[in-house]
């Protein structure tokens, strides 16, 4: 079978309401890597209870070094690295595409798209971007970049066409934990870089008025998450809270070097 040929690896913290999910749709995968950054719940006992997983643990840094700990330093043997946060979920449908597309000639790294998921349910349309996943061993290297990372591809990058879900259960409280972290480096990040070099949506978030309007009307409007209910009003709710904590970091740097 070639999907014996990929090593997914997955990176947790405090993972447990997710990575049980997460192994048992990689039925598939004959060995895979777990990298902890020694969490304290029960997301190492789940690991160790899957004889396929060998688990390693870590003392976080950063995103990109943690990366590149997992997908040099754990002895992957397989040509293709697939990289997963521990909430996504790899569906049969993706798992039979990335089987069929490996023996694609000249390809170096797949990317893939994401049904973004609250509570289980699927949304219509999310703000999630597509991530480079799939990769053959030893084409690319995790570069930070503000508050998340980006994986450097030497060769060629192609789409799946089949999306994995984003599906993270954590509790509200451990996702606030998290975006005020990441809001923080995204701060530094766009303070730092001139403005003329920002991106249309950057050159937003630095006006520190419109990108949380913005994003919210994107959301619910563009998007589609209106109709979506609770779980898509839960959703937009959460990018544009997202968007207002950036601009008051923003804000704040203003006050320090006034």
């Amino acid at each position: 079978m070639s999907l014996a040929r990929v090593t997914p690896v997955i990176l947790t913290l405090n993972e447990a309401p997710n990575l049980a999910r997460t192994l048992a749709n990689l039925a598939w995968a004959e060995r895979i890597v777990v990298v902890d950054s020694f969490s304290d719940d029960a997301t190492c006992e789940i690991a160790r209870a899957d004889p396929r997983v060998a688990l390693f643990q870590r003392r976080f840094d950063t995103h990109a070094q943690q990366w590149n700990y997992a997908i040099a330093e754990t002895a992957v043997a397989t040509p293709w690295i697939l990289a997963l946060d521990a909430d996504y979920q790899v569906t049969p449908q993706a798992a039979r595409e990335i089987e069929r597309r490996l023996d694609e000639v000249g390809v170096a790294a797949f990317r893939a798209r994401f049904r973004y998921c609250v509570a289980g349910r699927a949304l219509r349309g999310a703000a999630y971007p597509p991530v480079t996943v799939l990769f053959r061993a030893g084409a690319g290297r995790y570069e930070q970049d503000g508050h998340t990372q980006r994986l450097a591809v030497q060769g060629v990058i192609a789409d799946l066409e089949q999306p994995l879900l984003h599906d993270d259960r954590k509790p509200l409280s451990a996702w606030l934990a998290a975006q005020v972290r990441y809001a923080r480096l995204e701060a530094e990040k766009l303070a730092a870089a001139p403005f003329a070099a920002l991106g249309p949506a950057d050159k937003l978030r630095r006006t520190l008025v419109l990108a949380a309007p913005a994003m919210l009307l994107y959301c619910l409007f563009v998007k589609g998450n209106v109709l979506d209910g609770r779980a898509g009003l839960f959703y937009a709710g959460q990018r544009t809270l997202v968007e207002i904590m950036l601009a008051l970091f923003l804000i704040e740097r203003g006050f320090s070097s006034a």
